[in-house]
């Protein structure tokens, strides 16, 4: 359920960031990002007194979000339920009737392959290598 809360609120950031195509806006002033700023802390400032100056608005939006997220619920539990039925084992299943059938009984284990090491102890010696040069001989001197 968060993870759709979270997808859902980056699609709707993403969809009002993208640049609009076709139509443009009306008014063509240009709004500058302290005038945005301060619209917005206007803003919220206007939504944080709402439940003081309109209480019975503010009781019936917390009901509203209540149901709402009553509804997200029941609708998050038929989805799973609806993929648990799709996704689970059923009855004519092989895996299911074979792990049914060898339940509580013992199961070998499946017969050892060879081994896929070929390589021979003279391949596992490093390559030589010569010393490296010195460096503290100055050749021009």
């Amino acid at each position: 359920m968060r993870f759709l809360l979270r997808l859902t609120f980056w699609l709707g950031l993403i969809a009002v960031l993208l640049p609009s195509s076709g139509s443009q806006p009306a008014s063509n002033a240009q709004i500058s990002a302290t005038d945005a700023v301060s619209a917005a802390t206007a803003t919220m400032g206007d939504v944080r007194q709402f439940c003081d100056r309109q209480p019975e608005a503010c009781t019936v939006g917390s009901q509203a979000a209540a149901a709402l997220g009553d509804r997200a619920k029941a609708g998050a539990k038929r989805i799973y339920e609806f993929l648990n039925a799709r996704l689970a084992p059923h009855d004519g299943d092989p895996v299911t009737t074979a792990s049914a059938a060898t339940a509580g009984r013992f199961v070998p284990l499946p017969p050892q392959r060879p081994s896929q090491h070929t390589l021979k102890p003279a391949d596992l010696v490093p390559a030589w290598r010569g010393p490296a040069p010195r460096r503290d001989i100055n050749p021009a001197a």
